[in-house]
C-alpha cells in the first residue's frame, strides 16, 4: 500500500498557523484605524488551500466597518503571509465577523433574567 504523501491534519496545522500569523500582522502591520483590537477567532482552510475563511470578534468599533477594512486588506496580509508560510498556496482571505460572542451574551441575559423572574415567582 503507497504511503500518503500528506498528513491528515495538514490543514488544521496551516488553519493554526494562519490564525497566528494574521493575529501578530493585524496588531503589528496594518495601520487602518478602521481595524482597531482584532481577535481571530478561527479560520477555515478549503482542502485545495485556495480560500481560507477568517472569522474575527472587536471588543470596541463596527464589526460591519471593520470586515469591509480586513477584506480590503486581504491582499496585503496575503502577502505577508507569504513570506511567512512555508507552504505552495497561500490561500486567499476572507474575514467574517463571528457573532459567536455576542449570541452566548445574550443567551446569558436571558438565562439570568428568567432565573430572577423564577426567584421573584417564588
Amino acid at each position: 500500500m503507497p504511503k500518503k504523501s500528506t498528513k491528515p491534519n495538514r490543514g488544521f496545522q496551516i488553519a493554526d498557523q494562519i490564525q497566528r500569523d494574521l493575529t501578530e500582522l493585524i496588531a503589528r502591520e496594518l495601520k487602518d484605524p478602521r481595524v482597531g483590537m482584532v481577535t481571530i477567532n478561527a479560520v477555515e482552510v478549503t482542502p485545495d488551500y485556495a480560500h481560507a475563511k477568517v472569522f474575527f470578534s472587536i471588543l470596541v468599533g463596527d464589526p460591519q466597518e471593520t470586515e469591509d477594512a480586513l477584506n480590503q486588506a486581504h491582499g496585503f496580509l496575503r502577502n505577508h503571509l507569504f513570506k511567512r508560510l512555508h507552504i505552495h498556496t497561500v490561500p486567499t482571505l476572507h474575514f467574517h465577523f463571528d457573532r459567536t460572542t455576542e449570541r452566548a451574551a445574550d443567551m446569558n441575559a436571558l438565562i439570568a433574567k428568567a432565573v430572577s423572574s423564577r426567584s421573584k415567582d417564588d
